[in-house]
């Protein structure tokens, strides 16, 4: 298939999305478990309900094999008790047959009208040690198969995963044109191929804005070889108050009863453990100084009882806010963001931050989805 280049008008709006804790880590204190604060659907979807009220523009549903719940199962559930938000759904690839999991998205995608976006993820499945050649490998085939299933009338692959031959995609169509848009997070020269040739949005965890604009400008040369632009996103963690230091104060606070071991335990049962994303994570808190900080109002504290995203911006409302402003002018401008916990953080940042920023949705930026009353879908294999 010959990737579309990608535009995106509206340079100056970002989308503003929250995260529901389907991995069971929505504790105040970091370590420390909270039977109130657990995964539970109850819980979780009151996540999702409250960022709605708040004004958040999508929110972001992981994955994890240790503890939590089902994502598609989950997202599924959020459908007739939502109507504006986005459901940022992660699906692992291979965990699914492609040609199921492309129904699959295409069925949440017309329960929701239009409102599915979906996080590409890579990873290893229980007992598995795949290389990252071939994990990356993986993941390009299945998306490669989903976009001719949401796109074309039949599916020819031919690959070293999957084989598939002539088979129908009716009633495969999602509700959005060309299928809901992928975003990707990655660091090897695989994943940036793969991201550059068939996603849309390109995820980072927090890092130092020298290494944002080194990891941004590696990822253009990557889609440039393909005819294509891509939007930025930052997954990042966020503690905003009235003054800076309220916010450190805040943020010593749900560290203070923090067991390094037990740290270490949660880290390292996550299967991204070892990659090369999480490990970027853990030099941050190298080279912090000493109250976690590796740059002014970016703490890495949060990384030394979590896998993954490991820093959180730290601050009063105007830095917050600053600090959101350079990224946007780095040209990232989709921001997943979250805090412990994460109903009580979502609201302080609804209230002091997000009224002050201009917001919007990119499935409606690239044209995916109908911007006023639902419509049937476009003709098969057209794009806007």
């Amino acid at each position: 298939m010959t990737a579309v280049p990608v535009t995106s008008p509206d340079l100056d709006a970002a989308e503003v999305s929250w995260f529901s804790a389907l991995c069971s880590d929505d504790y105040q204190f970091l370590s420390v478990p909270d039977g109130a604060l657990r995964s539970s659907w109850a819980h979780c979807s009151d996540i999702v309900k409250t960022a709605e009220e708040l004004g958040f523009r999508n929110i972001l549903c992981p994955s994890s094999y240790q503890v939590g719940q089902d994502t598609l199962s989950f997202v599924a559930g959020c459908a007739p008790i939502t109507s504006r938000i986005n459901m940022l759904a992660a699906v692992r690839c291979g965990e699914m047959q492609p040609i199921m999991l492309a129904r699959t998205v295409a069925t949440l995608d017309h329960m929701l009208e239009g409102r599915l976006t979906v996080n590409i993820i890579s990873s290893n499945f229980p007992g598995e040690e795949a290389d990252s050649p071939y994990r990356y490998q993986r993941s390009r085939e299945t998306v490669q198969i989903l976009k001719q299933a949401w796109t074309q009338d039949e599916i020819n692959h031919h690959g070293e995963v999957y084989n598939f031959s002539g088979l129908s995609t009716d009633p495969a169509r999602p509700y959005q044109t060309g299928g809901p848009l992928l975003y990707f997070g990655g660091y090897s020269p695989d994943a940036l191929d793969l991201c550059g040739q068939y996603c849309d949005v390109y995820l980072m965890w927090p890092e130092t804005v020298e290494n944002l604009q080194g990891r941004m400008k590696a990822v253009n040369q990557a889609a440039e070889r393909f005819d294509r632009t891509l939007d930025y996103g930052l997954r990042v963690h966020v503690i905003v108050r009235d003054t800076q230091a309220e916010a450190r104060e805040y943020a010593d606070y749900i560290a203070s009863k923090l067991d390094d071991d037990k740290g270490t335990a949660i880290r390292e049962r996550a299967l991204d453990a070892k990659s090369l994303g999480v490990s970027h994570q853990s030099r941050n808190r190298e080279i912090a100084d000493e109250f976690g900080y590796v740059e002014p109002d970016l703490w890495t504290g949060v990384g030394r009882a979590r896998s993954g995203c490991g820093a959180a911006l730290v601050g009063s409302t105007d830095q917050v806010l600053s600090k959101l402003e350079t990224y946007r002018k780095m040209g990232i401008r989709a921001f997943v963001l979250s805090g412990y916990p994460h109903i009580e953080e979502a609201r302080h940042f609804a209230s002091r931050v997000l009224p002050q920023l201009k917001t919007c949705s990119l499935p409606h930026v690239y044209g995916r989805v109908p911007d006023t009353t639902p419509a049937t879908p476009l003709g098969v294999g057209e794009r806007r």
